[in-house]
Parts: structure tokens; sequence; C-alpha cells
């Protein structure tokens, strides 16, 4: 793993938020999927963490981002935990595998990643967080890499040509869409290498 991403580790990263800027807008969910690989060099999903977020104080949420996601932020049986917690759970996850894979930081993987990535990087900023395992800007966005393998950017029809089942019912939270952009990127990963694309 560690020469195959020049040191890098992928890690799957899918959130849900209130609006769409990262600096004013409530982290709602987020769920982060580690990517393993076998003796052979083929990649897959291995572990997951994903919570319900608390808003942090004074976060906007925009009525059309919650309706369009089907989140109730404040849904008295909703459990949520606060920001601080959930990045230092996912955090510790991201550690141990880069510890057991010998590489030096994680890496975004997302679906129009660049997303994912502006509002975990100002959660890790309002929480003050000195360690952050994730390169700060740089990212593999499976909406790109779709499109070069499959001619599809939207993840459903991704998945769809990649023969990834995917229950459109479930789309839109942020574990669920973690589990299916994980098993493109790997999808892709793995294909790229029977190919012959990546050389050992």
């Amino acid at each position: 793993m560690s020469e195959r991403f020049r040191g890098f580790l992928p890690v799957v990263i899918d959130v849900e938020t209130g609006g769409f800027n990262a600096k004013t807008d409530a982290l709602l969910e987020i769920a982060a999927v580690t990517i393993g690989m076998d003796e052979q060099g083929f990649v897959f999903p291995e572990s997951r963490e994903s919570s319900h977020v608390i808003p942090f104080d004074g976060a906007n949420i925009e009525k059309s981002a919650i309706e369009f996601i089907g989140i109730d932020p404040f849904h008295p049986l909703r459990i949520a935990s606060p920001e601080e917690e959930i990045l230092a759970t996912i955090f510790k996850t991201v550690r141990k595998a880069l510890k057991r894979y010998g590489c030096n930081r994680a890496v975004l993987v997302g679906h129009n990643a660049s997303f994912d990535l502006s509002f975990l990087n100002a959660a890790v900023e309002r929480c003050d967080i000195k360690r952050n395992p994730f390169h700060p800007f740089s990212c593999f966005d499976t909406a790109s890499l779709s499109g070069l393998a499959y001619g599809q950017t939207v993840l459903a029809r991704a998945c769809d040509v990649a023969g990834i089942p995917f229950d459109k019912e479930e789309a839109h939270s942020a574990r669920y869409d973690t589990d299916r952009t994980a098993e493109l990127f790997c999808s892709i990963v793995n294909r790229w290498k029977e190919l012959g694309g990546w050389i050992d």
C-alpha cells in the first residue's frame, strides 16, 4: 500500500451538511472507510466509522439542504455526537491503518471530493485539532475517476455500470454513500491493475 499511492493511505469520506459553505454551514453526518490491500495488491474497503453530528454553535442550516438529504438535525431520537469527539474516533482508526500499511499520511477519497475535504478541514479548524492525518488539499475524486473508467460521473450511475448495487432510497446517508464510494474506488483501482496499468 505504501508504494501504490506514494506513501498515502486512501480513506473514503462522505459528509452530509446543512448547506454548501464549509465555514458557516453545519456538518450533520460523517462517515469514513479505510482502504486495505491484500497480498496480491488488490484493494478493498476495510474499517468503517460513521456518526450523526451535533451542529456546532452558530451553524447555519439551510432548509432546502435538510429537505434534500432527509435529515432532521433536531429530532429527539437522533443520536449524535460533537464534532471533536467524532473526529477523534475517525482519526484514531485512520492512524492505526497508517501504521499497519506503513503509510505517511491519509488522502481523502470522495465523490466530488473537494466538497467533503472542505467540510473536514473546517471541522478540524473549529476543533483546533493539531494532528490531522489527512493531507490538507490532495484528494482522489471518484467522480473524475469513474468518468474515466465507466463514462459516468453520478455516483448511482457509476455504481450501476460497475456492477455495484445502489439503493436510491438509502442514498444521501453518509454511511451508505461512503460504502458505495469505497466499493467504486476499489473497483476502479483493481480494474486498472487487472488491465496492466499498474506495474508492481
